[in-house]
């Protein structure tokens, strides 16, 4: 405890700094508690640097809270538009353009578990498709999702 104490700048600059490596690398920058108290620990340690508030602990934990309700107050609005913004374009597949034969007949109408199953790559793949197809017909993959593959008859 001495050694904190004796220390206390850098002991608070060294946890600013560890709050904001643990919220950007272990959770992603998914709360943003972590961001907003490991700045304002950075915040009181410089000021203690500059002199400008006394090296206790009382100091410290009331700096820490008062840096931490403004930064929360000035970040959290431009922090929590970085996490409302998706990105609805589908993912690249490689199996798109894949063609085979069709081991046998799919029915678009029946549900997913009662469809035929394709193997390939090591996966079991459901086919489905938006018109029925015979067995022995050229298919090309148009979709890949979990589990399942939507086909359509390959065109020549």
């Amino acid at each position: 405890m001495e050694l904190v104490a004796n220390n206390l700048i850098e002991t608070i600059l060294i946890i600013g700094v560890l709050l904001l490596i643990v919220e950007v690398v272990v959770l992603g920058f998914s709360t943003f508690f972590l961001t907003f108290t490991g700045l304002a620990a950075i915040a009181t340690a410089l000021i203690m640097w500059l002199g400008l508030i006394p090296e206790t602990f009382p100091w410290t934990i009331s700096s820490i809270a008062i840096f931490t309700v403004v930064f929360a107050a000035l970040l959290w609005k431009r922090l929590s538009k970085l996490q409302n913004s998706v990105d609805s374009k589908r993912p690249d597949s490689d199996l798109v353009g894949h063609t085979f034969v069709l081991p046998e007949d799919v029915e678009a109408a029946l549900p997913m578990k009662e469809k035929p199953k394709y193997q390939f790559s090591g996966i079991t793949w459901y086919l489905s498709a938006h018109e029925d197809l015979v067995k022995g017909t050229v298919v090309e993959v148009v979709r890949a999702d979990v589990g399942s593959l939507l086909i359509r008859a390959k065109q020549v």
